[in-house]
């Protein structure tokens, strides 16, 4: 589902880990955040308010902080559109493998200026939260 919103210039990544788990699973247990990244985003949320930037979802279907966004069938696309930044997070499990793919699409400078500042944090927070997910 997640490569049918690429266009260029959009900031895509993808991290993934064997598992025999669905994706259901593997995105429950990914958005069970250790406190480290939990205190991060506390922080994240007080310095964009300002902004307008969203801080989590505010109803709806949610898996941890992520609203969902759609599913499919070994799929789960998780994400919210926003004023300065579209994003998703797809969790795809199939062939004994778990995708963990971040889609990320700025819509003007303070979206770009943020994912910019993001970027490391979430390099980070994904790789460990896929193989946290996944028990690798």
């Amino acid at each position: 589902m997640l490569a049918e919103l690429v266009a260029p210039r959009d900031f895509v990544d993808c991290y993934a880990n064997e598992t025999t788990l669905d994706a259901e699973t593997v995105a429950a247990r990914a958005a069970r955040f250790p406190a480290w990244v939990t205190g991060l985003l506390v922080v994240r949320n007080l310095l964009v308010m300002p902004f307008g930037l969203k801080g989590r979802a505010r109803s709806g279907e949610c898996i941890g902080i992520f609203p969902v966004a759609g599913r499919g069938r070994n799929e789960i696309l998780l994400g919210f559109d926003d004023r300065h930044l579209d994003f998703r997070i797809s969790i795809l499990c199939r062939d004994n493998v778990a995708y963990a793919a971040t889609w990320v699409r700025p819509h003007n400078v303070l979206g770009r200026i943020y994912l910019r500042v993001v970027l490391p944090f979430h390099r980070l927070i994904m790789r460990r939260a896929v193989a946290r997910a996944t028990g690798a």
